[in-house]
């Protein structure tokens, strides 16, 4: 028998034949090993290449780097086995998503804060006329994927630079309806510790199917609108209000900005809510921005929250998010549904601690 390891090629002189007991045909140490039969990979070389394929930017690149340390691999293989794996690691989570969670870590004393941030990312998938030379029909498709990010408060900190860090989180995409993306991150809450945390924050960007989510799975959860992105559409108001003039716009959006950060929300938006737009885009721009605030309204109570030493900010969902547009968001990656499905099960098996049980198990 031959087998590629993490060694090199090695040749295997093994027992095959009829088991006695119930007949079947097979080989006992493939068996034993958890071969398929034909298996030309030992367990420990997909697991390192599987593991290298969630890191490198593509299948290619997986294939460079295995070049690298000694492992000659076509980048097609790497892909079949990550398909595999990854339809394992879906099926894993199914199961888990049908049993209560347990915390991984029950003797912890309970927390202050539990964290949850979610938001969105578009990847190019391969439309129904992808590949056809005369069609009307789309070639390339464009989808959402929705993140979202759980962490205790007290597992984030800094570097000695300054530069923000979270020591455990569990990060969950899914491609669909928002409510199975809050199933799944609800799961993994409840197992990184959310049942032992004293308050909740939920940050997101404003969009609406990210606060249906939260009334949806965590009702008495604390809603609060990114700070950048409220600053965002404050620009985008100032601009329109102040007539397109940047140098009229700023002193204006400075002031409200620090009023906002320094908790005068309310008289900020009750300004806002006062605006009078002029006519044409501008005014479209403004009534737009009006309304965008309205619906915030409640979600703006930066001073409080910041005094507590709570996050104003989702930026560790922003950087999730780029972080998966660095690996499913390259040039010339143009996905199929269970494509990204596998491969993201996979990174999400070594992101939340579940590695070892899509290794180990049958």
């Amino acid at each position: 028998m031959g087998l590629r390891t993490v060694v090199g090629y090695v040749r295997l002189g093994v027992w095959h034949g009829q088991d006695p007991d119930d007949k079947h045909w097979g080989c006992p140490l493939r068996e034993r090993w958890g071969l398929a039969a034909h298996q030309q990979m030992s367990p420990a070389l997909e697991e390192k290449l599987a593991f290298t394929a969630t890191l490198a930017g593509s299948y290619e690149a997986a294939a460079l780097v295995a070049g690298n340390w000694g492992c000659e691999v076509d980048d097609s293989v790497i892909h079949a086995l990550v398909q595999r794996v990854g339809r394992k690691a879906e099926g894993q989570m199914q199961e888990r998503l049908q049993q209560v969670p347990q915390a991984s870590q029950p003797q912890r004393q309970p927390s202050e804060l539990a964290v949850l941030m979610a938001d969105g990312w578009y990847a190019r998938f391969r439309g129904p006329g992808w590949g056809k030379k005369r069609t009307k029909k789309e070639r390339v498709e464009w989808h959402e994927i929705k993140t979202g990010v759980f962490y205790l408060h007290e597992q984030a900190g800094q570097t000695a630079g300054g530069r923000g860090i979270i020591t455990d989180k569990a990060v969950v995409r899914w491609q669909g309806e928002p409510m199975e993306l809050g199933r799944r991150l609800h799961w993994e809450a409840l197992r990184a510790g959310l049942g032992r945390a004293k308050d909740t924050l939920m940050l997101g960007d404003g969009i609406a199917w990210i606060w249906n989510l939260k009334r949806d799975r965590w009702p008495d959860a604390r809603e609060l609108l990114d700070f950048w992105h409220g600053g965002e559409h404050l620009w985008g108001l100032g601009r329109a209000h102040n007539g397109m003039d940047e140098a009229k716009a700023k002193p204006w959006v400075e002031a409200r900005l620090h009023q906002l950060r320094h908790g005068q929300e309310q008289a900020v938006l009750n300004e806002i809510a006062g605006l009078k737009g002029d006519r044409g885009e501008r005014a479209k721009t403004v009534q737009k921005e009006k309304n965008y605030f309205a619906g915030q309204a409640g979600r703006m109570n930066y001073k409080e929250i910041a005094d507590r030493g709570w996050p104003i900010g989702s930026g560790s969902v922003e950087s999730a998010c780029r972080q998966d547009q660095c690996r499913f968001k390259r040039a010339g990656q143009f996905w199929t549904a269970r494509g990204l499905r596998w491969l993201s099960a996979v990174d999400e098996a070594r992101r939340n601690g579940h590695w070892d049980e899509l290794w180990l198990s049958g």
